[in-house]
């Protein structure tokens, strides 16, 4: 049977299940921006008149770069990511167009 005792401290715990559920959204967040910008490159594969597979790949490496730029600064507003998102889909509108 497990013992109970009062002995131990509950804050420990509660700081590590804290710090798991931020690490879950963090990750959740950079699997969301990645596949946003799958998306967008899958669009210019498909639908770019010119130079849509370079346009395509280099969005897609821009983007992970720009994930990886902002999970390395603390991953707090996402700005890099979101504007290269931004840009990306703006190109490939364009270029779709």
């Amino acid at each position: 049977m497990a013992e109970h005792s009062s002995s131990h401290s509950h804050s420990g715990g509660i700081d590590d299940h804290r710090a798991t559920y931020e690490g879950f959204l963090k990750g959740s967040v950079v699997l969301t921006i990645i596949c946003i910008f799958v998306l967008v490159a899958l669009v210019s594969f498909s639908f770019g008149h010119s130079w849509s597979v370079f346009l395509g790949f280099a969005g897609l490496i821009a983007g992970v770069l720009g994930v990886l730029i902002d999970v390395k600064t603390g991953g707090k507003r996402w700005t890099v990511s979101l504007v290269l998102l931004v840009l990306f889909g703006l190109i490939t509108a364009i270029n779709v167009a």
